[in-house]
């Protein structure tokens, strides 16, 4: 399961990151880093960017970088 799974007010915790080298060290740098709790925000009216919140501040990100963090024990806000 990954973000773009998650509905507005819906969160989890980030398990895993995939995809190239690149995506992972950037989305490492925001600070998507294993066991780190998110909350999906908002997304766009079309959908993509979607905003999450962690750590205490707001991301915009893309659906096609959101696809490559899984997330585990979802719950509702």
């Amino acid at each position: 399961m990954s973000i773009c799974d998650l509905k507005p007010g819906e969160k989890g915790f980030i398990k895993n990151l995939s995809g190239d080298k690149r995506l992972v060290k950037r989305l490492l740098a925001l600070g998507c880093i294993e066991g780190t709790e998110i909350l999906v925000k908002t997304s766009a009216p079309l959908g993509d960017p979607i905003v999450i919140n962690l750590r205490g501040f707001n991301l915009a990100i893309r659906k096609r970088d959101a696809k490559n963090i899984s997330i585990s024990s979802l719950s509702k806000l």
